[in-house]
């Protein structure tokens, strides 16, 4: 099954967090934060304005993103955990 957002969402699949602090600590699974960067797996056309011109995206697949804590839906496709969010939810695009 394959999951295809509307408008301007967007389907980020999560990047995993690090697994040592800069110190060598390794960070058990229950003390890790969610992390808030990812890489985006399908995106949506875009918004349309009221005249119905539409609104291109800003990101496409492949664009490893920066969002917010709380920022997005978790979903499950395919038995992988994934989270479909709007556009304005990303803060950047990591170069």
């Amino acid at each position: 099954m394959a999951l295809n957002p509307l408008h301007d969402r967007v389907l980020v699949r999560r990047v995993e967090g690090e697994e040592k602090t800069a110190g060598g600590l390794i960070i058990p699974d229950n003390a890790k934060e969610k992390p808030a960067e990812g890489e985006i797996v399908s995106a949506g056309e875009g918004a349309r304005k009221d005249s119905g011109e539409l609104i291109e995206m800003a990101v496409k697949v492949g664009d490893k993103v920066l969002f917010g804590k709380w920022s997005g839906t978790e979903v499950s496709v395919d038995g992988e955990d994934l989270l479909i969010m709007k556009e304005s939810d990303i803060l950047g695009i990591l170069s």
